[in-house]
């Protein structure tokens, strides 16, 4: 899958269609994010799932 957004500039991240995904997948996609966001992972993670 491809996930894009124009919050902050354009970004786009490819996500593997598996289920369920590796915890080292998991945590690059989420550590891509959080980079381009200019936030802390632990704040990502806040944000998404409370």
């Amino acid at each position: 899958m491809r996930l894009t957004t124009t919050q902050k500039g354009d970004h786009h991240i490819t996500i593997p269609d598996h289920n369920p995904l590796k915890i080292g997948t998991l945590s690059g996609i989420l550590n891509d994010v959080a980079i381009h966001l200019q936030i802390t992972r632990d704040d990502l993670t806040q944000a998404l799932f409370g």
